[in-house]
């Protein structure tokens, strides 16, 4: 097959969207596929390239990637981290790949074979559509998240920390918000489940969103979760007895307000507060991070909130680890949610403290690989970590995760899943 890919996010940058199709594409080339990607300047997380990023990756340059893809790569807008201005960056990248490709993709004979659009920046289904309908080719829509079921539940305005929103009133950008917001209220769930349903299939990472979808009329939505490399992996060893004396724990990942971090915060001072020796790494970016390392200060909290790290050195921190966290706030679209670092949690071994619910939870509970708390309970959360501190071998490595990992979210198993739904398809 001939695929196009139309994403915001893709390697260089690292994240979950570009770990996901880095994955899944260097499987699809090993197959024989070819795959065109379309892609904005590498600009992720700082909402702008670094300065060798500039260097090497231009607007409308054509680049070979790692895996052997071809990555047409399209404009930008730079931005911050508020939901205005990123929203204008989606809207110029998918304008600017929409002319492109229409472009490079001139004569029929050299068209895809399937387009595949990528959320959760929502204007590239909107140009998945287009090149479809152009085209005369079968789109696949893929909804990585509950989008934009998270941005109507929580408000455009409510997924900026003060300072951005701030900023926003102050400069052009508040144009923009405005236009987001009147989207939002305007209906975008109906615009989107429109390209939803004329795609020739949808694909979402979790069963509990493809039910949402299901009920909204949308068919047929194929499951593919997000997942992680067993043989990338390393399987966790034990903590020797008397070790270390403190209860170690960890958490990687993004630090904005979906996450509701202060909880693990609160959790430490209190236990803190009560002679339990424990420490919390809080390691990775986002809004949030200033906060929580102003809070963990004030409240005295064993805390210490560390800069983003290369992903080479991510092992030694579940290495350091007794357990792990993860944690999203107490909002419904999350029951419908599973944070793609989860998997590669599980692949470890090490203990889980998941403040979570819905799908998420499910996971944990049937991978037996830790202790599921509601979220956002600093009691429950406190009660927990007094347990584990005081009996340490209910932290202890355990094979469990790893044995669901290999049966429902490696890589492999992944690849040749959305491979099947491509062919199916293409061959309607």
């Amino acid at each position: 097959m001939r695929l196009l890919l139309l994403t915001h996010y893709y390697a260089p940058e690292f994240g979950a969207p570009q770990r996901r199709w880095s994955a899944l594409i260097a499987r699809f080339l090993a197959a024989g596929h070819q795959v065109t990607v379309a892609a904005p300047v590498p600009h992720y997380p700082a909402g702008r390239p670094t300065p060798t990023q500039r260097r090497i990756h231009r607007a409308g340059s054509v680049e070979r990637g790692r895996h052997g893809e071809t990555i047409l790569r399209t404009a930008y807008l730079p931005h911050r981290s508020d939901i205005g201005s990123r929203t204008a960056d989606h809207l110029v990248a998918a304008a600017d790949s929409l002319r492109r490709l229409r472009r490079r993709f001139a004569r029929p004979g050299s068209r895809p074979d399937v387009i595949v659009a990528t959320a959760p920046a929502i204007p590239t289904l909107m140009v998945g559509r287009t090149l479809s309908l152009l085209w005369d080719v079968p789109l696949v829509v893929e909804m990585r998240d509950a989008w934009p079921d998270l941005v109507t539940h929580v408000g455009p305005a409510g997924a900026m920390n003060p300072e951005a929103v701030h900023a926003a009133q102050r400069s052009a950008s508040r144009r923009v918000l405005s236009w987001a917001v009147a989207l939002v209220k305007g209906g975008v769930h109906q615009q989107v489940t429109g390209w939803q349903s004329g795609a020739r299939a949808v694909v979402t990472t979790t069963g509990r969103f493809a039910e949402v979808l299901r009920e909204r009329g949308v068919e047929p939505v194929q499951v593919v979760r997000n997942g992680t490399d067993l043989s990338e992996v390393t399987r966790q060893r034990h903590h020797l007895p008397g070790d270390h004396p403190e209860l170690r724990c960890l958490y990687l990942g993004n630090m904005g307000r979906s996450q509701g971090l202060d909880t693990v915060v609160r959790a430490a001072a209190a236990l803190r507060r009560e002679g339990v020796d424990l420490q919390v790494r809080m390691v990775g970016h986002g809004v949030e991070a200033p906060a929580l390392a102003a809070l963990a200060y004030e409240l005295d909290a064993p805390v210490e909130v560390i800069p983003r790290i290369p992903h080479r050195e991510v092992g030694a921190q579940y290495a350091w680890a007794d357990t792990v966290i993860v944690s999203l706030r107490d909002w419904e679209p999350f029951a419908w949610t599973v944070p793609s670092k989860l998997y590669e949690i599980l692949a470890t071994g090490r203990h889980i403290t998941a403040l979570l619910a819905g799908e998420a939870a499910d996971v944990v509970r049937e991978a037996e690989a830790g202790d599921v708390l509601p979220p956002e309970d600093v009691e429950a959360l406190t009660a927990r970590w007094r347990d584990l501190a005081t009996d340490r071998s209910r932290a202890a490595v355990r094979p469990s995760g790893r044995a669901w990992v290999a049966e429902h979210a490696d890589d492999e198993v992944l690849a040749r899943r959305y491979l099947e739904i491509l062919h199916g398809v293409t061959e309607c």
